[in-house]
């Protein structure tokens, strides 16, 4: 188990207990690790629903309801795409804060437009517009979605 990690999950879960929250992940790049990071936390069922893996465009789709439109037109790391990924596991779940991440992790991938290292992310709230925000990571394909695991926990800790 990774300390760092495990100690943002935990601030993560003294937060939503706070807030009265429950959580729900809607992952692509990190392939489920800010779930598992989560739910490696003792009585994490009391403030975390459940996590959607939606790497293929079609599993974000299927599942989160992102529109082919959108992944089309600005691809699935996009802003529009953890957008409609961040609100379709709202939909998905009864959950009330959901988190998004696409991105690519490398080590290959990437274009001129998005190298490797970016990824989008965002958080949902019921009736409050997502925020989202891209950031772009180095290292190897380990160190981007390690990054994108620790920017996601911290963004759930600040929550207010």
């Amino acid at each position: 188990m990774d300390p760092e990690l495990y100690e943002l999950a935990e601030r993560v879960g003294e937060r939503l207990r706070a807030l009265g929250l429950m959580a729900v992940t809607a992952e692509s790049c990190t392939g489920g690790w800010v779930a598992k990071v989560l739910t490696d936390v003792a009585g994490s069922s009391a403030w975390f629903e459940r996590g959607f893996v939606t790497y293929s465009n079609a599993a974000k789709t299927e599942l989160l309801g992102v529109s082919p439109q959108t992944l089309e037109r600005f691809g699935a790391v996009s802003e529009q795409t953890v957008r409609e990924m961040a609100e379709g596991a709202l939909r998905h779940s009864r959950a009330q804060l959901a988190v998004a991440i696409s991105g690519i992790a490398g080590p290959g991938g990437g274009t001129p437009q998005r190298p490797v290292g970016t990824v989008w992310f965002a958080w949902a709230r019921h009736g409050a517009a997502p925020r989202c925000e891209q950031h772009r990571f180095s290292g190897d394909r380990g160190a981007v979605r390690r990054g994108a695991v620790i920017l996601v926990l911290q963004g759930m800790a600040r929550l207010d």
